[in-house]
């Protein structure tokens, strides 16, 4: 396995955005949420050397009070580009009230999934109102590792138009985002949903320094590890793959 270039890497994700614009939306923004964690970091560093600073956009979409929206805020000034703070808890809180009250009827409680996943997907909503209001083009936010575990919520997190992270693995977008100069702090803290107060390698079981290196070398020390990843992996499939749909032949 070949050292991995992060300065290479760099020039040609920037380069492939570029392109993707050219071909999908000549003039149009780059709209993606910023949640100051280091994905969403990278993605919008990467856009603004690709496209320039006055064609992104960050969303900050805080679900009442965040705590470490200040780090978002951070990465805007740091980048000097646009930005909207869309708070969706007003909303949250009233779907998630008539969902409640649907299913209770029929003596069926919300679980704890649907909670997790609810605001993600209001996320998603809220940004692709901002994008098609600003002739944007939403960027997916998640990484290889991630995506390769199902680490995402479908139609939350796991939508966009463009996803400049899914090729790379956690490992790699930490070394891009270090390459293009962004806060340290921000570039290396420690993964979170924000959702379920755990560490993403909480939920997971195992590091992603473990899943990366099984990803690009396949190898796994721990045979329990191993399995793990591999029935994630398997199950989880389904979300990479466009919607399977009937094809009718007369």
């Amino acid at each position: 396995m070949t050292e991995f270039n992060a300065k290479k890497v760099k020039d040609l994700v920037v380069q492939w955005i570029r392109d993707w614009f050219e071909e999908n939306g000549p003039g149009c923004n780059a709209v993606l949420g910023v949640s100051g964690g280091k994905d969403s970091s990278v993605v919008a560093a990467l856009c603004v050397e690709a496209l320039g600073k006055d064609r992104v956009i960050g969303v900050t979409m805080p679900n009442g009070i965040q705590p470490d929206i200040n780090d978002s805020f951070r990465l805007i000034q740091h980048l000097g580009i646009r930005s909207y703070n869309v708070n969706i808890g007003a909303a949250y809180e009233a779907l998630m009230a008539e969902v409640k009250e649907q299913l209770g009827a029929q003596d069926t409680e919300v679980s704890s999934q649907t909670i997790i996943n609810m605001l993600p997907r209001l996320r998603m909503t809220a940004l692709y109102a901002v994008s098609q209001s600003q002739n944007g083009r939403v960027a997916n936010t998640c990484n290889l590792s991630e995506d390769w575990v199902g680490y995402s919520t479908r139609y939350g997190d796991a939508a966009g138009d463009f996803a400049p992270l899914g090729g790379l693995t956690v490992q790699e977008v930490i070394a891009v985002g270090l390459e293009l100069g962004l806060p340290h702090d921000l570039v290396v803290k420690t993964p979170s949903d924000g959702l379920c107060g755990k560490t993403d390698e909480d939920n997971l079981g195992f590091t992603y320094a473990v899943l990366d290196k099984y990803i690009r070398t396949g190898v796994c020390d721990d045979p329990a590890t191993k399995a793990l990843i591999d029935d994630k992996h398997r199950k989880n499939l389904f979300k990479l793959k466009p919607i399977p749909f009937f094809k009718y032949r007369d």
